[in-house]
């Protein structure tokens, strides 16, 4: 008999700053259907500060997501990025594909300042760079719509079983920069590190 596959939302998102392409969503589109345990169901985010963590907490419940994995780009990184904490401000250097800047506005007013990842990132961060491609723990996810879209999926999740996390990728162009199927192995890595519920 077949293991049971257990339900994981992966994101990723839109071009935006007038760019053509996203890193994030390049590579998880790469992805398959399934790894490990893990049944995979992939979304792409609009880069709109709001609207994105709405988008992707509402397709979690529809389809019981048990881990929710949010990517996005991170131009002038060279590694891939798991992050360890969303903070609860937004903070927008460009407009997002609204046209909403943000300046020093809380994510969930009233909300507690941070949550960390109720995933295992620092494992994940040293299985990618173990297997050869670089990685590493990064503390923040800054202040722009990535960080936005992990507050409102873990402030959402809190005190739930669902686990989430938030992996940035090298941006496709420039120096530095990374291949979508690169991109797309060390998050096939990274997902291998996490446990099912029943083996937790």
């Amino acid at each position: 008999m077949e293991p049971k596959k257990h339900i994981l939302l992966i994101t990723s998102f839109e071009p935006f700053g007038g760019e053509t392409e996203n890193a994030s969503m390049l590579a998880v589109d790469a992805l398959p259907e399934s790894i490990g345990p893990w049944r995979l169901r992939k979304k792409v985010l609009p880069v709109e500060f709001g609207t994105a963590g709405a988008q992707a907490i509402a397709l979690a419940e529809e389809i019981g997501a048990e881990v929710v994995i949010c990517v996005g780009q991170a131009a002038g990184r060279e590694a891939v990025t798991p992050e360890l904490v969303a903070l609860n401000l937004q903070y927008a250097r460009i407009p997002d594909n609204a046209g909403r800047s943000p300046l020093d506005l809380p994510v969930v007013p009233g909300a507690r300042e941070a949550y960390f990842s109720t995933l295992p990132v620092r494992a994940m961060a040293e299985a990618i760079r173990d297997a050869g491609t670089p990685a590493a723990l990064s503390a923040t996810a800054g202040l722009y719509v990535c960080n936005d879209l992990y507050y409102q999926v873990l402030h959402h999740f809190r005190d739930t079983d669902v686990r989430a996390a938030f992996i940035h990728v090298p941006a496709l162009h420039g120096t530095p920069s990374m291949e979508p199927s690169t991109a797309a192995r060390a998050l096939e890595l990274a997902i291998a590190r996490i446990p099912a519920e029943a083996e937790r």
